[in-house]
């Protein structure tokens, strides 16, 4: 009983395991499937006789299952083919004399037979696509445990014989089993399958025969090892018998394989798909049909993926909802017949509702297609879908602050850009807009962007990307050059110069800071010297455009930070490689 304890134990964590798992997916509903197999059984016999020992043999059984979805019940019969085996020592074996040889041996092994009939519960997982699964299935029953007889007897020459090893065999038909077994299918199509598993089986309390009052004996005998002269002999005494057979477990593990074949409901035609019952001509009415919706720009023709659709009953209740897909298509299954309405929205416009008849529904089951829908976005402004990334780079960068100003309309609008970097506005016809993009760490310059070179009725979404640069970022400005040993600021500098003026007009509460840098020709004080004078002069540009000099820095790097670094001092190299490192950079501080 301990032992069937242990056992309903193991199989209840199973059952939970299978059974949380199954709701994961549903499964097809109320079918039988029919499981023959082969498989070899490993047993263990727990009689207590010595010098016996039970080899494998052939499992051939077959299951009955019938599953409600993840749950169901079935049955097992299994037939179960074993043989005992002697081991009983008979090389060098001597009567009590130590001289007399006992060599003639005859030798009695009956196969073992096992027949099992039992049910029990089944629980199963199935992944998404139907085509694999894993069951537990539990069986309680009866097993009939027939065979076993063993009986080994030696004699010698005197003639003297010996029955050396003995075991009654069993034959009994009421034998309380219990089994666990996991089985895991691959269907190769809707009916048929093939599989592999493995279980446990345990039979309690088999009780042994009993031939002339013994179930069991041997006899027992002695081995002199500090002696390599003297033989193994047979004790000068009565066999030891056990007359009460002994009610002991029987266990075998196993593994099988076999095929599966599930039986499934055809389809007829006038037979509802989903209840399966035959409801023609009124299967739309009791099952429902499928509708499918496409939605479509009304200008350009083109079909919208992320378009929400709904719908609803004639009192605004909603029935289904979902996405279209990359196709700009959404199927809406099972839909019951009635008047209904289509309604969609993309980026929060609706589209032009549809509206579906109870006429429609007659011919649903006629035609493969079902029901067929089309929504029109009809709304004349361009969708901008923008991407903002870090400046030289593809990695997108979320929850930045996207500012929309219109040039010729005043107002402006604002988003925040996704976990991709994405973002969206409507913008109207002919109209030029202004964007901006701030994030706590970076900053932007205003980009201009103009609908005036796109037609709507070619055109719907205008893709486009921006970039932020993040704070501390050194970013070289090409046209501030000097004349040598000047400071003076050169007019092919001033473009440069207003572009950093309007960040900091766009960006109140950015600072910056210039950075003059030489290369290593002449000293390094003189070049410290220089580079400050020019750095001086270029944060004294920007001052004089109304920039306050609290937000501006003015470093002279001189030659301490060279970009082509194999110039050093004392180094040859041409004018081309010196320039390199003659540069002005601006570096943005954020507060």
């Amino acid at each position: 009983m301990k032992n069937l304890m242990k056992l309903l134990g193991i199989l209840v964590v199973f059952a939970s395991t299978f059974s949380a798992m199954a709701q994961e997916e549903p499964l097809d509903r109320n079918y039988f499937q029919l499981t023959p197999r082969v498989g070899y059984d490993f047993p263990t016999y727990n009689n207590n006789t010595p010098y016996i020992d039970y080899k494998g043999g052939l499992d051939l059984g077959l299951s009955l299952d019938y599953y409600w979805n993840w749950f169901g019940v079935g049955a097992d019969v299994d037939y179960i083919k074993n043989k005992p085996k002697s081991t009983y020592p008979t090389a060098d074996l001597y009567e009590a004399d130590w001289m007399t040889p006992i060599d003639s041996f005859d030798l009695t092994e009956d196969k073992i037979t096992r027949f099992f009939y039992g049910i029990g519960p089944n629980f199963q997982y199935r992944n998404r696509m139907g085509t694999f699964t894993a069951e537990l299935n539990t069986r309680f029953g009866l097993a009939s445990i027939k065979g076993g007889r063993t009986y080994l007897e030696g004699s010698s020459a005197t003639p003297n014989t010996y029955p050396l090893n003995f075991h009654a065999g069993y034959d009994d038909s009421q034998v309380l089993t219990a089994k666990g077994q996991l089985r895991f299918t691959y269907l190769l199509n809707k009916n048929w399958g093939i599989n592999l598993g493995a279980y446990y089986m345990r039979h309690f309390n088999v009780e042994e025969l009993n031939e002339s009052g013994v179930s069991a004996m041997y006899q027992p005998f002695t081995s002199y090892t500090e002696n390599a002269d003297r033989p193994m002999t047979l004790l000068d005494r009565e066999p030891m018998f056990r007359e009460e057979p002994c009610d002991c477990d029987i266990s075998s593990v196993g593994l099988f394989a076999g095929i599966t074949y599930k039986f499934t409901k055809s389809k007829k035609e006038n037979i509802c798909p989903v209840c399966e019952e035959d409801h023609f001509p009124h299967c739309c009415a009791t099952c429902g049909c499928g509708v499918t919706v496409t939605a479509r720009d009304k200008f350009t023709g083109e079909t919208l993926p992320n378009t929400d659709v709904v719908l609803t009953d004639l009192n605004g209740n909603i029935v289904q909802s979902g996405t279209t897909n990359s196709y700009g298509v959404v199927v809406f299954n099972e839909v019951i017949e009635g008047d209904y309405i289509v309604k969609g929205k993309l980026y929060n416009i609706s589209l032009e509702e549809e509206s579906i008849t109870k006429a429609e529904f007659k011919n649903c089951q006629k035609e493969s297609s079902g029901i067929q829908k089309v929504i029109f976005y009809g709304d004349k402004n361009f969708i901008l879908k923008g991407n903002v990334v870090e400046c030289n780079s593809a990695e997108g960068i979320q929850s930045v602050d996207i500012l929309l100003k219109d040039n010729i309309n005043p107002g402006e609008k604002h988003t925040l850009s996704d976990a991709k970097g994405d973002f969206m506005f409507h913008l109207k016809q002919a109209s030029n807009y202004t964007l901006n993009g701030k994030k706590e760490g970076y900053y932007s310059n205003d980009v201009e962007i103009s609908t005036s070179s796109y037609n709507r009725d070619n055109t719907l979404f205008i893709d486009f990307e921006m970039c932020v640069d993040p704070c501390g970022k050194a970013i070289k400005l090409d046209n501030i050059n000097f004349d040598l040993d000047k400071a003076d600021i050169l007019p092919e500098a001033i473009a440069d110069l207003q572009r950093i003026v309007k960040l900091m007009n766009d960006n109140p509460n950015i600072q910056v800071e210039m950075s003059s840098h030489t290369d290593s020709q002449g000293s390094d004080e003189y070049n410290r010297k220089l580079s400050q004078r020019r750095a001086d002069a270029t944060v004294a540009y920007i001052a004089s455009q109304g920039i306050s000099k609290s937000r501006l820095i003015a470093r002279g790097a001189g030659e301490s930070e060279l970009k082509n670094t194999k110039c050093a001092n004392n180094v040859p190299c041409t004018d081309d490689e010196h320039r390199i490192n003659r540069r002005t950079e601006f570096k943005v501080v954020c507060f």
